[in-house]
């Protein structure tokens, strides 16, 4: 029975704008010749907005006495 090895693998994304005829060109950090995966998806607008300005926001919600009182004596 073949044993499968999983090594770590980093995903690289990039923001491009289609060109005439449908390409599209990015410079990657790998060596000539290597064999790599692209998948190609159509990011539409706005679609996480609300996610990144969530993301984007102040901690502020999180400095909060009352809860600070009831997590120091937990």
């Amino acid at each position: 029975m073949a044993t499968s090895v999983f090594m770590p693998q980093q995903a690289l994304k990039y923001a491009v704008e289609v060109m005439e005829n449908g390409r599209i060109e990015v410079q990657v950090p790998f060596s000539q010749g290597s064999h790599v995966t692209v998948f190609v998806i159509e990011e539409l607008e706005d679609t996480y907005h609300d996610l990144i300005s969530a993301a984007q926001s102040s901690l502020d919600f999180w400095d909060n006495p009352f809860d600070d009182e009831d997590w120091n004596n937990a």
